[in-house]
Parts: C-alpha cells; structure tokens; sequence
C-alpha cells in the first residue's frame, strides 16, 4: 500500500495597521498570538506552550467537542526580530500526522502599515487538507488585522 503524498505552496499577503514592531509583537507575545490564532471556540485547550526563540517551539493540544485531539507542534529555526520568522511545524488529527510545513513570514515597512507576507511549504496526506489550510490561515490573517486595529502600540 503506498502513502499518499500532496505538496502544496502558498503565499499569502496582507497590509496590516500599525508599524513592524506592532506587527512582530503579534507573533511573538504568547498572549497576543492567542487572540488571532485561536479559532474554534468549541474546541478545548489541553496544553499551551510557547518559547519565542530560535530553537524554541509551540505545543498546542485541543480537545474536539467529539473527543478527538488535535494538536500542533512547532520549532522556531530563525527568529529576526521585527524582519522575518522562519519556523517548521506538524499537524496531528487523533495522534496521526496530517501535515508537516515550513513556513516563512516576513515583515516590511510601508509607512503607517506593514506589509506581512507569509509562504507555506508544505506536505499534506489528503488535498483537501491543503485546501482548508490556505482558506483557514488566510482566516485568521483577518483576525490578526482586527486585533491590531483594536490594539494599541
């Protein structure tokens, strides 16, 4: 039986409020990545943990209101404050890997905004996986937007 392999990239940009430090802040304060990133009200966190830092990670481990987990386990590579995070990461469905991407987010200056432009590599089991993906983090590059807007500097 052969393993199913879906390689997708996409590129995903967008003109935020607020200066790159603002925009970096989103990122890297723990506290203020949870306000766009979390996007399942329903779902329950079961362990959170960040450590903002080049060898650093993410663990996040939801519970689904069906009992399933999912989880996401990240490893920050490059960390360039207020430039540019480089940070490779897996998505697990009930213990099982459903992806695994590298990602690449950039920041660029443009008077009172940034311009914050974020390319995934990455490597699905199922296409449609991919799919939900790139329409689901385009999704909460929205919520990013509104938090920043609402959020002083």
């Amino acid at each position: 039986m052969g393993v199913s392999v879906n390689h997708r990239t996409f590129v995903i940009e967008r003109d935020l409020p607020g200066s790159v430090a603002h925009a970096f802040r989103f990122w890297s304060d723990h506290r203020l990545k949870r306000r766009w990133t979390a996007c399942h009200d329903d779902w329950q966190v079961t362990e959170d943990q960040f450590s903002f830092e080049a060898g650093g990670g993410e663990r996040l481990t939801w519970r689904m209101p069906d009992g399933t987990e999912q989880a996401m386990r990240a490893y920050f590579l490059e960390i360039h404050p207020r430039e540019r995070i480089v940070y490779a990461y897996t998505m697990l469905t009930a213990g099982r890997n459903i992806s695994s991407s590298l990602v690449t987010v950039e920041f660029t200056g443009r008077g009172a905004t940034t311009r914050m432009t974020y390319t995934e590599q990455a490597v699905f089991g199922e296409a449609s996986d991919g799919d939900i993906r790139e329409s689901g983090t385009g999704i909460g590059f929205d919520r990013l937007a509104e938090e920043m807007r609402v959020t002083p500097a």
